[in-house]
């Protein structure tokens, strides 16, 4: 799979962007540091076709990937912005000028798919390679990295009992209408009444209203669940299992209790989680856990990973410096970790968090002091890229939001230093300038 070759008529006598455009400009010179090739031959692994039209140009894929994740954009955005910025045609590898979308927006949703975890780990790991050919990163920086653990966010409704039963009888009426079942009553009107009714008490403090109320609206959903269940049998083959997957979940939410674990927190998304990470603004996070890798001196992600299951962040380093090590072809030899990490021993590598005493040098000291400076990181992620809110569906789509942020992150912090070093040899012809209209 390579990208297309055609010559369109307006080409022929056309001018080539890179005659039109600043070719010092830092996308430019990104554009300059990614083995693309590399990329390509990685990404027609997991598509590979020999029907129908050609396929789409991998590096224009990886480079729509890159930009969505730099600069936090939807698939929608990304794709029109490509039209109107010649300077990302030219970094996805456009010779001409063009005036129309290069894909459908839901193409991205797809290669997505086909990527899957490992694929965008190839994205993540050309990064690093950018990064030291362009100087953000020396080759011995990985030696030393700082590990620490953060919440991927799902875009989810706040849960609430009234909200996931009143979402449970919706979407069981729908499919119902779906299949042709005939339901004995629907409560199409009486649900939503109880369902604003709760919210109200709640916010009053009126909780014993509350609590009938909600006993009422529970009932409800369990004669709609039990008329539908009942009516399995006249529902078509093809149906069936999207049927009782939203009967077992239904279940699950009407038979759940305050101090239950692994509770269902949205009807779609089962895999999200309630994360408490002690902070006084915000006890608990609904999403996933994501554990983040970085250089000890200049904060470039060398890794990033999902950990679904909101496991203990002393059982995720081992996996994190794995997969340092993998992406960056250098086997860490010093994690600076947090509290959190304590008791945990890894062969082979010298572990260091804030509290210990024996053999801490005044070096050593300073270095672990260090570790903070990974928390501005994480919050330049979430806020200027996409991991505050995770809008990929599944688990595999946590994995993936997770990496792509990191790749975001590294390209950011390399767009930086290009424009530093231009912005400093515009200074010096300047200066030079001046020298000499003061001498002349």
């Amino acid at each position: 799979m390579g990208p297309k070759e055609a010559v369109t008529e307006g080409d022929l006598f056309g001018h080539p962007l890179r005659e039109q455009i600043n070719l010092k400009h830092p996308l430019v010179g990104l554009a300059g540091l990614i083995n693309w090739d590399r990329l390509g031959m990685a990404m027609s692994e997991s598509f590979v076709s020999g029907r129908g039209r050609p396929a789409t140009s991998p590096r224009l894929i990886a480079g729509l990937l890159y930009l969505q994740h730099a600069f936090d954009l939807s698939d929608e955005e990304v794709v029109w912005q490509w039209v109107e910025n010649p300077y990302w045609q030219v970094f996805t590898g456009e010779t001409y000028l063009q005036t129309e979308p290069p894909i459908d927006p839901s193409s991205l949703t797809r290669w997505r798919k086909r990527l899957g975890e490992a694929g965008v780990e190839e994205l993540l790991a050309e990064t690093i390679e950018a990064a030291r050919r362009a100087g953000v990163i020396k080759a011995s920086s990985v030696k030393r990295v700082i590990v620490d653990t953060t919440v991927m966010e799902k875009a989810i409704a706040h849960p609430t009992d009234s909200r996931l039963l009143e979402r449970c009888r919706e979407h069981l009426v729908k499919a119902a209408a779906r299949n042709g079942l005939k339901l004995r009553q629907n409560y199409n009107r009486e649900a939503p009444r109880l369902a604003g009714q709760i919210g109200r008490y709640a916010h009053a403090k009126q909780y014993k209203r509350m609590r009938k109320a909600l006993r009422t609206l529970r009932s409800r959903v369990g004669r709609v669940m039990r008329d539908v269940e009942r009516q399995m049998d006249s529902v078509a083959e093809n149906s069936r299992a999207a049927l009782q997957d939203l009967l077992d979940r239904t279940k699950r939410i009407l038979s759940q209790k305050m101090k239950d674990k692994n509770k269902l927190y949205a009807l779609h998304a089962p895999e999200v989680e309630c994360i408490s990470k002690g902070k006084a603004r915000q006890p608990y996070e609904f999403g996933v856990k994501v554990s983040i890798t970085t250089t000890h001196k200049e904060g470039l992600v060398v890794g990033m990973r999902s950990m679904p299951g909101n496991p203990y962040d002393g059982h995720t380093l081992d996996e994190a410096l794995e997969q340092a090590a993998i992406l960056s072809d250098v086997i860490p030899e010093v994690a600076v970790v947090d509290r959190g990490y304590r008791g945990v021993a890894i062969e082979g590598v010298k572990i260091y968090h804030p509290g210990l005493r024996r053999g801490i040098t005044r070096g050593l000291r300073k270095t672990i002091r260090r570790r903070s400076a990974i928390e501005p990181a994480i919050g330049h992620m979430k806020a200027d890229g996409k991991l505050d809110r995770n809008w990929l569906k599944g688990a595999l789509g946590d994995a993936m939001n997770a990496v792509l942020c990191g790749a975001g992150h590294n390209l950011r912090m390399i767009l930086r230093k290009l424009r530093l070093f231009y912005a400093l040899i515009l200074a010096v012809l300047l200066n030079r300038s001046m020298a000499v209209q003061a001498l002349a």
